[in-house]
């Protein structure tokens, strides 16, 4: 009980600073400096009786015991009256046999003069009035007895007892339960947690038997391995044992002992890399791919020859990737698929007829294609969905039911972001106007933020979910509460690098990262271009509740701008991406870097943990969408080059010449809640590509969003139960919710 009294006092005191409560602070610890019942801890109301008999205070003893009494003592049913009068009698035997072992004659004398009154009735004290007089009352047999070190510490013991039990017994307040539950969640969390790992740690053990790489180990620390982002539910661990039968199980890596079977996106081989270093021609991803001007697909309306080669092209790519994988029967897989394309086809083509009922389905093969004006890479209705086996399904992995618009800001958006819980969206546009808007049930406008200095960056904090950090371009980071409008703190961070490029809250709350650059070679103007040389930056890590910078990260080789970071679902990793094109994983426990490796030629503009963890996407300069491998440092799992459009500089071309370019601050890529999809950029709207499990793992496009007449410049996807919101923002500043439902296989 007196463990959870001090931890209530500090979240009292905690409230009391929060709510400007100073007079009502300095009367609590006051109080609590001359606190009898010392916070309720037993140990130090038996270490005050033990001092106020060492120093022959017996005023003070007295009364510090009627304190109790009247405190604690009075409270108990009558039957407890015998043992209370019990421990104070033996409290006073114990404070004289005291005064007689340091021969202290005065106090012993004192003592039965002060009580006689008090005492003199009493039949237990009948034979103690000649104690002072006895020569060696040690010796004697009706004392020996109480001089003895036995009955000193049973009396203390007994004391120490009668106290904890009725401080235990006590009704406690609902502050005080309050602690007593959280104590007992945080214990069944972590019993909890145990068993899960040694759940995976079986299941481990038995695709051990059928695993035979090497295992790579790397400089990550070993407490790393405890992350799991998959195993929080029973519901991951069915789905884990659901799709193992059809995936490729991972090879060995620092996290597999902890990591559960059927990861959706699983870690590769390290084969993959031949693929990625293929020629230009073949595509990033070891796959043939269509010239650019041709990767645009007509609408739902167009069928016939154009599903015919569609389907040429999926088993021309499926066909690629058995070749990758099987180098030694490349030959004859190419001859049987050659062999079995005819068959494919026919059999693709019947189940497109089974699935569009329009009219126009059932004559396709009678009337020639209709020319349509085309969309960019929408494959949502006429791509077919390559399967791990080799079979094709034309299913749609979402339903995009609706698309709302939100207008009210009048430049073109740097970021928008939603908060913790799905319930807020905060857009920072090129004006500094930032609007804090919610969109469930309706679209509504809670708050707007103006301000004089220029505003580069946001982040939402992780808890409280209702704070929003904002970084300036004059070194300065501001802690604002959305509901009550108001700003809470200032940071003043370096005035040498007075741009706030980038803002990650830890999802403890407990801290934050601050990315601060020096200021561009081309002037102020955050929407030009930037110089092929990095500008200087830090990365500095600051505490949330003391308002105080922690530490600085060391950047290596020199202090180059961090634009971009992220951490994994528990903070002990944090991902960065910098200006001069290299990726740096720091650990979180020691607060130094683990790896870096340089990722793209150019800036890092975007860069997330994948949904097991196991692997970095990144998008850069060069135009790549790369995934890395954080357990073998520097190697590639897939690579894909994306069109300008998604990875920007953006631009938007207007009458007369008009030219605006602006370059990415925002998101340009988000996850689905499970990993499998991606949302990025485009010239028109949102594309969300597939994730495929092949060797090599590409990108397949399956919906896109559209709505926007100017280019998209960030993304952000906020995933509750089935139904999805995608949000994209563009250069004109309009915003699109797009509303998805998810098709459960």
């Amino acid at each position: 009980m007196g463990s959870a009294v001090e931890r209530t006092d500090e979240h009292v005191r905690e409230y009391l600073i929060y709510r400007g409560f100073t007079s009502t602070l300095k009367h609590l610890d006051n109080d609590i400096k001359v606190d009898k019942e010392k916070g309720f801890r037993v140990d130090k109301i038996i270490d005050q009786l033990q001092q106020l008999v060492q120093n022959f205070d017996l005023l003070g003893l007295k009364e510090y015991w009627l304190y109790l009494d009247r405190r604690l003592f009075c409270r108990l049913e009558d039957v407890y009256r015998t043992t209370v009068n019990k421990l104070r009698t033996s409290l006073y035997r114990y404070y004289v046999i005291n005064a007689v072992q340091k021969g202290n004659v005065e106090k012993t004398q004192e003592f039965f003069q002060k009580q006689a009154s008090e005492l003199q009735g009493q039949a237990e004290w009948r034979d103690w009035f000649i104690l002072p007089f006895v020569p060696a009352p040690e010796l004697n047999p009706a004392f020996s007895p109480y001089f003895s070190r036995q009955w000193a510490d049973t009396f203390l013991v007994s004391l120490h007892n009668f106290l904890s039990v009725l401080f235990q017994c006590m009704p406690q307040p609902v502050l005080l339960s309050f602690d007593a539950e959280v104590q007992k969640m945080t214990s069944v969390m972590e019993e909890n947690e145990q068993l899960r790992q040694l759940l995976f740690a079986l299941q481990t053990d038995q695709r051990d038997q059928r695993d035979g790489d090497q295992v790579v180990h790397h400089k990550l620390p070993a407490y790393v391995q405890n992350m799991d982002r998959l195993g929080d539910t029973e519901l991951d661990l069915v789905s884990s044992q659901r799709v193992i039968s059809a995936a490729t199980p991972p090879s060995r890596n620092f996290f597999s002992t902890f990591l559960p079977q059927g990861r959706r996106t699983p870690a590769k081989s390290p084969q993959v890399t031949t693929a990625t270093g293929s020629s230009p021609s073949q595509g990033a991803v070891g796959r043939k791919e269509p010239p650019t001007n041709q990767t645009t697909k007509a609408k739902e309306t167009v069928q016939g020859k154009e599903v015919k080669q569609l389907s040429n092209q999926t088993l021309t790519s499926e066909s690629t990737i058995n070749q990758s994988s099987n180098q030694s029967t490349n030959q004859s897989t190419t001859n049987q698929s050659s062999h079995s394309r005819h068959k494919r086809i026919q059999d693709h083509e019947k189940e497109r007829k089974e699935l569009f009922s329009k009219p126009a389905s059932q004559a396709e093969k009678k009337a020639e294609p209709v020319e349509a004006e085309p969309e960019p890479a929408d494959f949502s209705n006429s791509r077919a969905v390559a399967e791990g086996g080799g079979g094709l399904s034309a299913e749609q992995p979402f339903i995009k039911l609706s698309q709302e618009e939100y207008g009210e800001h009048h430049s073109s958006i740097m970021h928008c972001r939603v908060d913790c819980s799905g319930r807020r969206v905060a857009s920072l546009d090129v004006d500094g106007v930032i609007k804090v808007w919610s969109f469930n049930p309706i679209m509504q406008t809670k708050a707007t933020i103006m301000s004089k200095s220029p505003l580069l960056s946001l982040e939402w904090a992780t808890k409280p979910d209702r704070l929003l950090l904002l970084g300036s371009g004059v070194g300065t980071v501001r802690l604002y509460d959305t509901d009550a409008k108001k700003n809470l703190y200032e940071m003043n961070i370096d005035d040498t690098h007075p741009r706030i490029l980038s803002l990650a809250c830890s999802p403890s709350g407990s801290s934050f990262v601050c990315s601060a650059a020096a200021p561009s070679r081309t002037g102020s103007v955050e929407s030009v271009p930037r110089l092929p040389i990095p500008v200087s930056g830090q990365l500095l890590l600051w505490d949330t509740k003391t308002v105080k910078q922690q530490l600085q990260f060391s950047l290596e080789p020199e202090p180059v701008a961090i634009n971009c970071t992220a951490f994994n679902h528990n903070g002990n990793l944090l991902v960065t991406g910098a200006a001069d094109g290299v990726i740096r994983l720091f650990d979180m426990q020691r607060y130094d870097s683990a790896m870096s490796w340089r990722a793209h030629d150019g800036e890092v503009y975007s860069v997330e943990f994948s949904y097991d963890e196991n692997t970095v996407f990144s998008i850069g300069e060069d135009g790549k969408f790369v995934q890395w491998n954080i357990h073998r440092c520097g190697v590639k799992q897939s690579e894909q080059v994306l069109p300008q459009d998604a990875t920007g500089p953006f631009v938007l071309s207007g009458y007369s010449g008009y030219k605006q370019v602006q370059v990415p601050r925002g998101r340009l890529l988000a996850f689905d809640s499970e990993g499998q999809h991606v949302l990025t950029c485009s010239g028109s709207g949102g594309l969300i590509y597939r994730l495929t499990n092949g060797e090599p793992a590409a990108l397949e496009s399956v919906l896109s969003l559209g709505g926007h007449k100017a280019p998209v410049v960030t993304v952000d996807w906020c995933s509750a139960v089935d139904c999805g919101t995608c949000l994209t923002a563009s250069m004109d500043g309009k915003i699109k919710l797009s509303t998805l439902l998810a098709q459960k296989s």
